[in-house]
């Protein structure tokens, strides 16, 4: 599992992070959405996530 942190510039202070979790098989797709419109902050592992390991 992945946390995207986002947030929406217009509507968020710059330190607020909202969450969306994704799979590995979703982590590009989400990912992309939210870079596309300026939202994406960072991507980051959830840790202990069992697919990860392995």
């Amino acid at each position: 599992m992945w946390e995207l942190r986002w947030n929406n510039p217009r509507l968020h202070p710059p330190e607020r992070r909202k969450t969306w979790l994704a799979c590995t098989a979703h982590r590009g797709s989400l990912g992309d959405f939210l870079d596309a419109r300026g939202f994406l902050r960072e991507v980051v592992p959830v840790p202990g996530s069992p697919t990860l390991e392995g």
